[in-house]
């Protein structure tokens, strides 16, 4: 314990900006003496409840299975919302002070990156929820997975139904300043670039904006024959909604951040209404439905893409604790080898922590997603 208290504020400091975390033993009970079994999640901020909830009801059911031999799983959330680097704090809060026995996060890329930079040093997985920057796997961390598609597997699915499939050669790419959308633009343009395809047209808007007149005036003038974006959901509708008004007819694709939950509810989906998504997962396999029977019956409204992940990605830390025990190292390695058959759909990962796959698509109808044919 006093160790413990020597080497906690060491760690906090560290953890922050423009310092390096050393290298320290990993500080666990491997007997299991503690009488729960602890997962910690990071959530954006306390507003953030898709992914809270989804973890939670994961949390629920593996306990109503009997936990891990007996003992119950216990979820321990923290914010991220504050100062840069509240996400480091909270992130060795989680694993020094309350022993959890792995990581999982909903944040964006950037703080992604330094929860990553976190874990690595202390040897506990992380395992995103959310975050779809690439970059976060081309560190080679053995550490880090990621239960959602990337940004350039979006891509890829993305260039097949809109190049491909309907064959349409002239496109808009439109994308706010959010530095995740930012991100996704960049890594659609490299993925266009190998496929020999033509460059779309390079559209931007602040995520404020309330009037996208000038920037439909853009789109118009362009000729483009559909639109791809890349952005929050609130601002994505008002685009959407002011694109209608003008009676502009091209086709609409975007990618996983347009189906954030915590900005939109499921009866703003009417609103994507013919738009073309990257897909969360099937809902209507079996698995899928007692998802959404169970959600819906336990919070009172469906769950969206953020619950789904976070849901699944849960379940993943539970399966790998059930096969390796409570060794940080020994759950590592379980998330290797797993396949899990999720709501999200089958996860597995590849040797730099990726989820491995090209994700589907989903065409909203009458308010409802709707798989599209590949």
């Amino acid at each position: 314990m006093k160790l413990l208290k020597l080497l906690l504020p060491a760690c906090l400091i560290s953890a922050l900006p423009g310092f390096i975390i050393p290298d320290i033993l990993t500080i666990q009970n491997p007997d299991g003496s503690d009488k729960t079994v602890k997962i910690g999640l990071l959530i954006p901020d306390n507003n953030s409840l898709a992914a809270r909830h989804g973890a939670e009801l994961a949390i629920r059911k593996a306990n109503e299975k009997g936990g891990f031999n007996g003992k119950p799983f216990q979820l321990v959330v923290r914010s991220m919302e504050g100062p840069w680097g509240t996400g480091s704090r909270e992130a060795v809060n989680l694993i020094f002070e309350e022993n959890v026995r792995a990581l999982m996060g909903s944040p964006d890329g950037r703080n992604a990156h330094l929860v990553e930079q976190v874990t690595t040093k202390a040897r506990i997985v992380f395992l995103s929820a959310w975050a779809s920057d690439p970059t976060l796997a081309q560190a080679f961390v053995p550490w880090y997975f990621s239960c959602v598609p990337t940004d350039l597997q979006q891509a890829d699915a993305l260039i097949e139904e809109i190049y491909n499939k309907r064959q349409l050669t002239k496109i808009a790419a439109v994308s706010d300043n959010d530095y995740d959308s930012k991100m996704a633009l960049e890594n659609y343009l490299k993925k266009i670039k190998l496929s020999g395809k033509a460059d779309p047209v390079q559209l931007f808007y602040d995520n404020q904006a309330q009037d996208f007149n000038g920037l439909i005036d853009q789109i118009k003038s362009a000729d483009v024959r559909g639109i791809i974006l890349f952005g929050k959901p609130s601002a994505s509708i008002r685009l959407i909604n002011q694109l209608r008004e003008r009676k502009m007819n091209q086709s609409v694709f975007g990618s996983l951040s347009l189906l954030d939950e915590n900005e939109i509810s499921g009866q703003d989906m009417k609103y994507y209404e013919n738009v073309i998504l990257i897909s969360p997962g099937n809902f209507s396999g079996s698995k899928g439905l007692a998802f959404r029977e169970e959600f819906h019956k336990t919070y009172g409204k469906l769950p969206g893409a953020v619950a789904a992940y976070s849901f699944d990605g849960i379940n993943l830390l539970i399966e790998a604790i059930r096969n390796a025990g409570l060794d940080r190292e020994n759950i590592q390695k379980a998330l290797t080898k797993i396949q899990y058959e999720g709501v999200t759909g089958l996860i597995q990962f590849d040797d730099k922590g990726k989820r491995m796959g090209t994700p589907g698509l989903i065409e909203i109808k009458n308010g409802v997603p709707v798989m599209v044919e590949r």
